[in-house]
């Protein structure tokens, strides 16, 4: 049975057609609605955005931070001591915190896998660190997270059948030891444990690794390894296996995704929560994500276009500045640009995600995600 905790998942309705859900996620810093998705702020920030726009004016209710770098700088044992990471980033929602596994693996020369965890180099000085299933969980409940994330082994694309099968043996493994580590630690359960679900992109590993993570009964549940390299079309077939495959009481969280275009898409197999630095990377790069289409900024189509940037959003940046001002501002590499472009980015990601929930909640999804694909596919066309 699954122990008592600060996180408890409500499904406020369901799609029969498709099995979308909408939802609440009640944890200690507020409720978050769901399908939700969650900003990323790797160092504890979000570039370009301070906590109150992040709360006020684009009512985030929860948000991403990176185990991994916030270990490195200024240290889990600093942050602990200043209060926390709510109170060292004055965030007052919710915070996700991923276990520092897929920036590990993604150093490559500068780390070693053992069966008790992984040796690495910082990136910043080269000192040599030791992640554990066991440390990793003791880092983030120092930081005093929401939700934390197991450590996991996440493999580039392709890899061979059994590499991949090995690899996810030890996953399970890690993720075993750190539950069993994190019951002892986390009595009062403030922050909830999820396991991540690999297996590179052989289906018959998901479903073995999914049917043994089960057997912890975790408050909710993560598949990890995607955007590694492969397909989109191959990263999405391995959610509709492996989402169902989880348990249908608990959230399921898709790590790393995605473009606008694919949200409504994960939504409709059963996922409650994403995450992508998509928006914000590509908004400080002038890639800007609007009800038209994308827009590239620095196209000198918008040298002297008054508009607003996406005529149907109501964001602080489209209600207030001109195309031609931004594409002015991004030439000039003003701060203000990336500032301006990430708080339309997250909007035009945040308001997508509520009208996915909006159409569960009303019965109409099916009708929405049809009129989207279409919507979609005329765009990609023009």
């Amino acid at each position: 049975m699954q122990p008592m905790s600060a996180l408890r998942f409500e499904i406020q309705a369901t799609c029969p057609e498709t099995g979308a859900r909408a939802g609440l996620l009640h944890t200690d810093h507020g409720v978050i609605e769901t399908p939700v998705f969650m900003p990323v702020g790797t160092q504890g920030t979000v570039k370009g955005l301070s906590p109150r726009e992040l709360a006020t004016d684009l009512d985030a209710r929860m948000i991403l931070a990176n185990t991994y770098h916030l270990f490195l700088r200024p240290g889990h044992e600093r942050i602990e001591r200043l209060g926390g990471l709510h109170r060292f980033m004055a965030w007052p929602r919710a915070i996700l915190t991923d276990s520092g596994g897929f920036q590990v693996f993604s150093l490559d020369t500068l780390r070693k896998i053992t069966p008790e965890g992984v040796l690495f180099r910082s990136h910043l000085n080269g000192d040599e660190h030791f992640f554990s299933p066991e440390s990793t969980i003791d880092i983030q409940l120092a930081l005093g997270s929401d939700i934390i994330m197991a450590l996991d082994e996440c493999l580039p694309y392709p890899v061979e059948h059994a590499v991949a099968l090995d690899s996810m043996h030890r996953t399970v493994r890690w993720a075993r030891a750190g539950y069993a580590h994190y019951l002892q630690r986390d009595k009062s359960f403030h922050s909830a444990l999820f396991p991540i679900v690999q297996g590179s992109m052989y289906q018959d590993l998901r479903l073995a690794c999914a049917e043994a993570l089960k057997e912890l009964d975790a408050p909710g549940y993560a598949i990890g390894g995607l955007s590694v390299g492969e397909p989109r079309d191959l990263s999405q077939e391995i959610v509709a296996i492996t989402a169902p495959a989880l348990p249908a009481d608990r959230p399921r969280y898709v790590m790393g995704v995605g473009m606008p275009e694919e949200i409504p898409w994960y939504v409709s197999h059963g996922v409650d929560m994403m995450d992508c630095v998509l928006p914000t990377r590509n908004a400080r790069n002038g890639y800007l994500f609007t009800s038209q289409g994308k827009v590239v900024i620095k196209q000198a189509q918008y040298l002297e276009d008054e508009g607003p940037l996406d005529p149907a959003c109501n964001c602080y940046t489209c209600r207030t500045f001109s195309r031609a001002y931004l594409r002015h501002l991004f030439q000039a590499g003003e701060i203000l640009f990336s500032c301006l472009a990430t708080l339309h980015n997250i909007h035009h990601f945040l308001d997508l995600m509520r009208r996915v929930r909006q159409s569960i909640m009303v019965e109409k999804f099916p009708e929405f995600l049809r009129t989207f694909r279409s919507s979609a596919l005329v765009e990609r066309r023009s």
